[in-house]
């Protein structure tokens, strides 16, 4: 299969001269002003050329790219990934030095220029294999390297389109298999195998937190946020002098938490195209020193060291376990982890509770009954199996909340998410159940002096996670002192991995829902 190339990566290459007008080198000219400055690969020095660049980086941090590029036999696009995989990964000469083939940056990503305009990639690296380099040679790129990165820009065109037509198929699959997806709309429990994540599946997830507006949402949540926060300052010691990972980084702030903590270096990873803007955040802080960022799917990617000492993240989806990204904590833990090591947050549970809201209950299903005059009834069908996350009135609640799901983050595997379990609820109210909503607490209290927790139940600090609804179709009758027993059943989606199939079994009554 194809890797994805994100097709920003041609927009690079978009403003280079047309080859087909050889006769005319006029807007080669044009462009080199020779005037830019080069920033080292190690540090934040520049220097006037690549070549005195290069030669600071042999007297400084003892690199020699030339004897790099002979060792792995590098040719103009291993030379151009190479010098962004430097410089997108902060990594250091030693694990340069380490390197054994296949090398980390042979992979298309790494085609896309983490400077714009960078000086180094713009060198002929036929003429880092010379000892000597003249000025003359490097006035203007050489007829080599204006081939090749036109090649560059027709074979990533290409491999775009047939990304994109790849796309365009896949999306239509997704839409004949939701209207075929009997076995949710039907109420079907029966278990399915749960689809491998790929890359080219993940693609509209992970795209949609490359935009800054989710990611603002999430830091304006002061419960979530801050409570990271107090847990990282109010137990620095726990941080002194570890090496953290942070899965799913994002912006990078649970990694510049760690940071300020103590830890001694922090690896963030994530997928989606906001860890540019974490690279830039980082930097503008004075944290490259010791925050290193790696774009990539945490399963595909290696980091440059072989243990951690602790995983951060902020991994927890509608209903905790929407979104399935505790997978992914989970492969981190076991890969990267030491065997004394800690994942915090270290502990969660999800909770139910009933609820009594005539009036919503009317909105949402007794509406279809009498639409106008007309019976749109078998519209329910479609309604009822859909969760709601929104926001539960406290005075709607009528039980005390059930515990159906303990999770201790350092010692859980996949296997255990999904799960089926009875509850009990203690009805505190009498009333009519039209509901039962879903929230979840997480707790950090490992090694922790200062142990923190949250919660994102409906009596508590609104969250951006709000609670996730399950509507009865025919609400059921409850009096204060007795419970309403029942079941509930919690298995990822075969169709699509992300999402949730939940099965709500109350008395008589069975229903399943669909969370995505």
């Amino acid at each position: 299969m194809a890797q994805y190339i994100d097709p920003s990566v041609i927009k690079e290459f978009e403003d280079l001269p047309d080859l087909s007008d050889s006769d005319d080198d006029g807007a080669w000219d044009d462009e080199d002003d020779g005037g830019a400055a080069v920033r080292c690969l190690f540090c934040a020095s520049t220097q006037s050329s690549p070549e005195e660049t290069f030669s600071h980086c042999r007297t400084r941090h003892q690199f020699d790219i030339r004897q790099l590029i002979s060792r792995h036999g590098l040719d103009v696009y291993g030379y151009i990934k190479l010098i962004n995989y430097i410089r997108s990964t902060n990594c250091t000469v030693e694990s340069l030095s380490n390197v054994a083939d296949p090398t980390p940056w042979d992979k298309d990503e790494f085609f896309k220029p983490v400077i714009p305009d960078d000086g180094l990639l713009q060198y002929d690296i036929e003429d880092a294999q010379c000892e000597s380099l003249s000025t003359e040679e490097f006035s203007e790129p050489s007829l080599f390297d204006r081939m090749t990165q036109a090649e560059i820009r027709a074979r990533l065109a290409e491999e775009t389109l047939a990304n994109a037509i790849k796309e365009l198929h896949r999306m239509r699959q997704l839409a004949q298999d939701f209207v075929m997806n009997a076995d949710v709309r039907c109420g079907s429990s029966s278990a399915g195998a749960i689809a491998d994540l790929d890359e080219e599946e993940d693609g509209t997830y992970f795209g949609s937190y490359g935009h800054f507006g989710i990611h603002e949402e999430m830091l304006k949540d002061t419960v979530r946020t801050e409570s990271y926060k107090n847990f990282m300052y109010q137990n620095a010691d726990v941080f002194k002098d570890k090496v953290v990972l942070d899965v799913g980084c994002g912006t990078g702030i649970l990694s510049m938490f760690a940071a300020k903590a103590g830890a001694q270096k922090v690896y963030g990873v994530d997928q989606s195209e906001i860890i540019y803007q974490a690279m830039d955040i980082i930097r503008l802080n004075n944290l490259e020193d010791r925050i290193f960022l790696i774009k990539g799917r945490i399963e595909e990617i290696d980091l440059p060291v072989e243990k951690v000492d602790i995983i951060i993240s902020e991994w927890m989806g509608y209903f905790l376990l929407f979104e399935s990204m505790l997978d992914s904590v989970i492969y981190a833990k076991d890969k990267y982890l030491r065997a004394e090591g800690a994942v915090y947050p270290d502990r969660c549970n999800i909770s139910v509770v009933a609820l009594c809201d005539p009036e919503k209950h009317t909105g949402k299903l007794a509406f279809w009954d009498d639409v106008y005059g007309f019976n749109m009834s078998c519209m329910k069908k479609d309604v009822v199996p859909e969760a709601i996350v929104e926001v539960v009135n406290p005075d709607t609640i009528i039980s005390d909340p059930f515990v159906i799901k303990d999770i201790n983050c350092l010692t859980t595997t996949v296997k255990d998410l999904d799960f089926c379990t009875d509850f009990s609820l203690p009805v505190t109210k009498d009333g009519v159940c039209t509901a039962v909503a879903g929230y979840f607490d997480m707790f950090f209290e490992k090694d922790c002096h200062t142990p923190v927790s949250f919660s994102t139940g409906p009596t508590c600090t609104r969250t951006h996670w709000k609670q996730t609804v399950l509507l009865l179709e025919k609400p059921l009758a409850v009096s204060a002192g007795k419970t309403l027993d029942g079941k509930i059943t919690v298995r990822k989606n075969r169709k699509d991995p992300r999402s949730l199939i939940i099965t709500l079994s109350v008395n008589s009554l069975t229903q399943t829902y669909l969370l995505q």
